[in-house]
């Protein structure tokens, strides 16, 4: 995993006195992403400099040092990321007679020869891995930006003035003399309504990022009209899906249980690939365990595995995580953190995820890629589950709360819900505490209070689209918090955009795979890791895995009101039943809780009205108001209040 940047102008502007030494800056914001080694390439004439920083995974020795130069001389790359298939495309090559004399194995050296081979279009279309690259074609005088299939690594571009930026960060595009940030009020409505800023946007006007399984190709002519980049795209996600439903997987369960094995022990295994010592993250949930289990399976030695335990016995997985170990066997890691020591990492989340991100599970998500970079270079995660395989309670209870409340006019449903809002979940709480031993399977729900307040989000939706997308919105109407804004389009404001899926929970599974999973999950996962030098790897998004979970029927997701049901099934070949089977938990903090009490001041200071005014994003009064009321514990407005704050402190962090 590394960092990689540059810009491009026209070869009449190029600075070259000052060329080299705003590359070093640049280069040098990314070195927490590549502390191994740095390097630049600068081409005066032709207007381009790229910038590398390489955490050392595959050919430690300068082989592997990048900018890299392909052996026809024609191309030069930087890459973030891995291709896990690298050895068996320098065979084919091999098998044509297209290979090069190879100078290192590195991964890297494998692309360029591929794509001098078939051309970049083709070439990345064999590609399995996560990455993203700037490729210069010196023949064409064109830079190609690209992100692999579900966007896991990061890439931003955009122009200042008459300067194209691009980089692995916004920080080291903010580190360009030409740079000048305007925050783009209108993307932060969409950050306001979702956490996180989504794909192409970035918190910044004229500042994009490249949208996943896309090419953007900037030529010598966009440098003089700075006009927007031609764009194709390798893999077509929405189609992908569609034809997973009209061809879907023709085997009986047994055949689809067998199947998954194997596709999940071949991703793990080829992204067990290292130079360096590897390990996994551990929580105890269905995800992980699964990839742990994969990777024990195929290891001689003891797996490494880590968890962070909490003492909130509601945010606490250590214990299920300590359990799982024990029965695969593997060499494992435990930290019980305190909330002094969470919220120590607060401080440095602006300049951790580099622009405004508010799930709170960023906090544990850091410190358990702390606790792994003390022994290991590369682990492995468990996230794209719940996305693929039907894990989120949306999913189970979504389309049947639709259908039983859609034949009830929308007034009665509006009041019910306004009944349920004016109580506190607190309340709630209370209640539940009283009367779960005795209320049915499916209402014994942690957090019920919360989980109640969301369904009355939902009561009054008019259709079963929005309904989702109250699911999924923090601040439902952000055009109400923040000022003088216009709404920009995004498929997650448009939901019914992708009617072709069939099925409301079909459709759900794949905006989220589309949006929540590289915006949030995958954003958080990417920034916490790379803040250590940490390569985080995640075996459930290989393609071949994801194009086979949209050709598996509903029913063999979720069953009998439990989701993730095919997954558990190839689980239950390594771990038994009983250590898998409990209510799902969420891997978070109690950010509510912590509001109230020892982060008050923190926060009391950044939600200021005055500060506020002065600031001119939002409106003051409104959030004045729920901060009071989530301080009297009327209600429990924290993940409204966590967004608030994320973009003040990331904005504090600006000046």
């Amino acid at each position: 995993m590394c960092g990689l940047t540059g810009f491009l102008e026209h070869n009449s502007l190029f600075d070259s006195s000052h060329a080299e030494s705003t590359l070093l800056q640049m280069s040098s914001a990314l070195s927490h992403r590549g502390p191994d080694n740095q390097g630049t390439w600068i081409d005066p004439q032709a207007g381009i400099a790229l910038g590398h920083r390489r955490l050392s995974i595959l050919d430690l020795s300068s082989q592997g040092h990048q900018p890299m130069h392909s052996h026809c001389g024609r191309y030069v790359i930087v890459f973030n990321g891995e291709i896990y298939n690298f050895r068996v495309l320098r065979r084919e090559l091999e098998s044509l007679g297209k290979a090069p004399k190879w100078r290192g194995h590195s991964d890297t050296e494998t692309m360029l020869a591929a794509i001098s081979c078939w051309g970049l279009h083709k070439a990345i279309s064999k590609f399995l891995g996560m990455f993203a690259f700037a490729l210069w074609d010196r023949k064409e005088r064109s830079l190609h930006l690209s992100r692999d299939r579900i966007g896991e690594k990061p890439l931003y571009y955009g122009w200042m003035g008459r300067v194209l930026l691009f980089g692995s960060e916004l920080k080291a595009l903010r580190k360009h003399p030409a740079w000048k940030g305007n925050v783009d009020p209108d993307v932060l409505a969409l950050f306001m309504q979702f956490s996180y800023v989504p794909t192409p946007y970035s918190i910044y006007k004229n500042i994009f990022k490249i949208k996943p399984a896309s090419i953007a190709t900037f030529t010598q002519s966009h440098t003089s009209t700075f006009s927007p980049p031609k764009v194709e795209t390798y893999w077509q996600a929405y189609e992908l899906a569609k034809a997973g439903e009209l061809n879907p997987f023709q085997g009986d369960e047994t055949a689809a249980i067998n199947h998954l094995d194997k596709l999940l022990n071949d991703s793990v295994k080829q992204q067990m690939i290292a130079d360096v010592p590897s390990g996994a993250f551990l929580s105890g949930g269905v995800d992980s365990s699964t990839i742990v289990a994969h990777m024990q399976n195929q290891s001689t030695r003891p797996v490494k595995t880590f968890t962070v335990g909490f003492r909130e016995e509601n945010y606490n997985e250590a214990v299920h995580a300590k359990t799982i170990a024990q029965h695969l066997r593997t060499d494992h890691t435990e930290l019980h953190v305190s909330a002094e020591q969470a919220m120590e990492v607060i401080p440095r989340l602006p300049t951790i995820y580099d622009e405004p991100f508010s799930d709170s599970s960023q906090i544990p998500t850091f410190l358990i890629s702390q606790l792994t970079r003390q022994k290991v270079t590369v682990s492995l995660s468990g996230d794209g589950g719940d996305e693929l395989f039907g894990g989120y309670n949306r999913y189970l209870w979504g389309p049947s709360v639709w259908k039983k409340i859609e034949g009830f006019p929308p007034q009665p449903r509006k009041m019910l819900a306004r009944i349920i809002s004016s109580i506190s979940p607190l309340t709630f709480d209370t209640m539940y505490k009283i009367l779960g031993p005795v209320l049915p399977g499916q209402l014994q729900q942690p957090d019920f209070g919360n989980k109640l307040h969301k369904f009355a989000k939902i009561l009054g939706s008019a259709n079963a689209e929005l309904m989702y997308l109250g699911l999924i919105s923090t601040w439902e109407t952000p055009s109400n918090l923040v000022k003088n804004t216009t709404r920009l389009k995004t498929i997650l404001r448009h939901p019914y955009s992708c009617q072709g899926i069939k099925g409301f929970t079909q459709r759900m599974m794949f905006l989220d795979t589309m949006n929540y999973l590289p915006d949030d999950i995958l954003v958080k996962v990417d920034r916490a890791s790379m803040a250590v030098g940490l390569e985080a790897r995640v075996p459930f998004l290989n393609h071949s895995l994801v194009e086979f979970a949209w050709r598996i029927p509903l029913s063999m997701k979720i069953r009998n009101g439990q989701g993730k049901w095919l997954l558990r099934q190839a689980l239950y070949k390594y771990l038994p039943k009983k250590l898998i089977e409990r209510p799902k938990m969420g891997f978070g903090v109690p950010i509510g809780t912590w509001l109230r009490g020892p982060l008050r001041n923190w926060a009391e200071d950044l939600l200021d009205e005055n500060k506020l005014k002065k600031d001119g994003f939002f409106d003051p009064n409104l959030i004045r108001e729920k901060w009071k009321e989530h301080l009297a514990g009327k209600k429990n407005w924290h993940h409204n209040l966590w967004a608030v704050l994320m973009f003040q402190g990331w904005l504090e962090n600006q000046n």
